[in-house]
């Protein structure tokens, strides 16, 4: 066998094994983002050009997030959210559009207190994204419900909805990250 014979057949070794080990690297990846977002990640490939795109767009998600500095609520702060959240549920009685419009302010003034930057609904999705990808359809409905609120397109079912979905997001925040500070009680 000649010297270059050997050295293309080590030469298409090394490239096949380089291309194996990156396509496995992009399916471990592709797998994380997928667990990790969970539904996010589908309906972000759907709204990119691609699914690396998404996957770059996801990736970044990641990385702000890292960035951020979310915190665990102290024991009496989540107690006063608790009554904050009852007090705008007992508001609907007498007022479901003011009510669903309290409840959203209280889920953001939430979101800052725990760290997240407030700057905007979109960056808003975007960032909680990163850890409560499964909560994030119900941000979404209520925020649309919410965005209905006193035009003739919505109805009180629409607006007890719109609750319901805002409580599934606060819940979450609000509970989210404390296990270390209830242990330490």
């Amino acid at each position: 066998m000649s010297t270059t014979l050997i050295v293309i057949i080590v030469v298409a070794a090394v490239v096949v094994v380089a291309l194996a080990a990156m396509a496995a690297r992009t399916m471990i990846r592709r797998r994380h983002l997928q667990e990790r977002f969970g539904p996010e990640y589908e309906r972000t490939v759907e709204a990119e050009s691609s699914r690396r795109a998404a996957e770059r767009d996801l990736s970044a998600r990641e990385q702000r997030h890292e960035d951020l500095e979310i915190r665990p609520l102290p024991l009496p702060v989540r107690d006063r959210y608790a009554r904050d959240w009852i007090n705008v549920q007992e508001h609907f009685v007498d007022g479901p559009d003011q009510a669903v419009g309290e409840a959203d302010q209280l889920v953001t003034t939430l979101m800052s207190e725990r760290g997240y930057p407030t700057e905007g609904y979109e960056q808003q999705k975007r960032d909680l994204s990163v850890e409560h990808a499964q909560t994030l359809e119900h941000y979404r409905i209520a925020h649309e419900i919410n965005g209905r609120v006193g035009s003739r397109d919505t109805s009180t079912e629409e607006l007890r909805s719109a609750m319901v979905h805002y409580r599934a997001l606060f819940e979450e925040l609000l509970e989210d990250g404390t296990a270390s500070s209830t242990g330490s009680r």
